[in-house]
This record gives C-alpha cells, structure tokens and sequence, in this order.
C-alpha cells in the first residue's frame, strides 16, 4: 500500500493552515507515541473548545488529506499526549475482511450462548473448534454461537459528512458528556481509518490491531454512514447517516455491535441484544463503543 503524504508538517512553518487553504485556530501538533516520538505528526488539534460550527469550519481540509474528528482532553488521560498511540502496531484496514473479522469475534464471544442449544445445531461443532467460553445467559437472542451475517445496507436519510457535523456540534455543547472536546485533524484515507492512523488502543483488552476494527468501520461507511466522530482514551463515537428504521433492521446491526464491543451489550445497561438494539440503534443517529 502506498503511503499517503502527510500535510501535517507543513502546518509547524505555517500554523494557520493558510498554505493547505485553511484558517486553523490556535492548536498543536502530537506525535507523541508509547515508543517515543514518531517520524512525524500523527494529528493536530487546536487549544481550545470549539464554538458551534468548529467541526465544519475544518471541511476544507478534506482535500488535503486531512479529516476532521473530535477529542477529549477531558479527565485522566488529559488528551493524546497522554494516550497510549501506537501506529507500528497497526497494520492496513484495506487488508482486513470486515464480516471475517465481526465473524471471529462474535464465534469467540457468542459460542456457548445457552438459549440456543435446541435451535442451533451448529454449537457443538462450534464449541468443539473455539473451546467453551463464558455463559452470556440469553444476551444474544435472538441469534445463537453461529455468526449470523452482515446486516443489510440501508438507504441514507442524509449526507453523511453534514450528519457528522451536526453530531460533532452536540457532543460539543455544553451538555456533552464530552468533558473537553477539541477539533483534530488526522491525515487518513477515510473516515474509518482514523483511529488506526493515530495508533488509536482504545480496545486494547479486545483487539490490539485496531486496523481490523476500522475495516468494520469502512464497512459499516459503505452500508450506513458512518463518520468517526469522536475519540476518547477508550470511546469511539459514530455518526450514523442510514440509522435501522424496523426492529429487524435494529437486532441484525446490534448482532454486528456485539461482535464489534461486546462489552456494549454484556457489560452495559441493557439486558440483552434485542433491548440494546431497541434503545441504542432503532433510529440511532450516534453510535458509541466501550471497551473494558
């Protein structure tokens, strides 16, 4: 794979951004990684909060390869600085399989689901490949241990990059559970591919090659757009341009959430797949990923 050339360093002679057409506020660069300095800045983000509109104020810089997500400085970590990055760990998202990887993952955590042993005759052979694995007592009904497909695509209710511009202005007012959101910018290829750009080990404890999750999310722009909002020490937050209009739509993407994070459904408010889909993704405009 070829190598995107990085504007970034460009902005330490020209801190305005006027050189790639841009009028930046006040802001730094970060190449600060779990190994030291990197060649060269991983992102840039301004010193600020942003007022509303800050999100679309940086949409020209789409055209020099740079795209816009928010980050919280907020709390423990105090922002990227601080954060464990790790780009050398990260290989490709265009290498990666999107329903390969959602199937591993929902195979190794949906593989003694017991509810399903009198619909599913394929848990045995399933058990006997990936070994038994901690009871979910029913989190994944309707479904059972075999991965049960990609959800289908779904039209879009709107453009995807103004959808993410109106979820960034929310999640930066004062209302945000954000603590202290600032604009960024990360030269990436798309959207999804932001957190592997950055080295991004938010869901250290469930997949440490984070490429893999960005091809789902490559998937999940293709088929709902999605836009990688925001980026917390451990929260991803997506904007969602074709959200699951039915129940059935809701339950066949939650099934994808909970291979992505399982920790949304096994460790969340909700006491099952069907509830989580019901209050999390029917209509959802936001979709947002912990990792314990």
């Amino acid at each position: 794979m070829a190598t995107l050339p990085n504007p970034l360093p460009r902005l330490t002679a020209d801190p305005s951004g006027r050189a790639l057409g841009l009028d930046l506020p006040t802001g730094r660069l970060v190449d600060a990684t779990d190994d030291g300095p990197w060649h060269e800045p991983l992102l840039w983000h301004a010193e600020d909060r942003p007022a509303p509109g800050g999100w679309a104020a940086l949409s020209p810089a789409r055209s020099s390869g740079l795209l816009p997500v928010l980050l919280d400085v907020g709390g423990p970590h105090r922002g990227p600085e601080e954060w464990e990055l790790s780009p050398d760990a990260m290989s490709y998202p265009g290498d990666h399989d999107a329903e390969e990887v959602l199937a591993e993952f929902w195979e190794e955590y949906a593989a003694d689901e017991p509810d399903s042993d009198q619909d599913h005759s394929g848990k045995e052979k399933v058990v006997e490949v990936l070994g038994e694995q901690p009871a979910l007592d029913g989190t994944v009904a309707p479904y059972g241990p075999l991965w049960p497909g990609l959800a289908a695509a779904i039209p879009l209710d709107a453009d995807p990059d103004v959808r993410a511009a109106e979820i960034a202005d929310s999640l930066t007012g004062s209302g945000s559970w954000l603590k202290d959101p600032r604009v960024a910018l990360v030269p990436a290829r798309r959207s999804a591919d932001i957190p592997a750009a950055i080295g991004w080990c938010g869901p250290l404890n469930h997949e440490n090659d984070v490429a893999r999750l960005c091809a789902v999310l490559r998937s999940w722009e293709d088929r709902f757009g999605i836009r990688v909002v925001a980026l917390t020490f451990d929260r991803l937050v997506l904007s969602v341009a074709a959200p699951p209009a039915t129940a059935a739509e809701a339950e066949a993407v939650a099934a994808e959430h909970f291979a992505f994070c399982p920790d949304n459904i096994a460790q969340g408010s909700h006491k099952d797949l069907r509830e989580y889909a019901e209050h999390e993704v029917l209509n959802g405009r936001v979709w947002s990923f912990w990792w314990d």
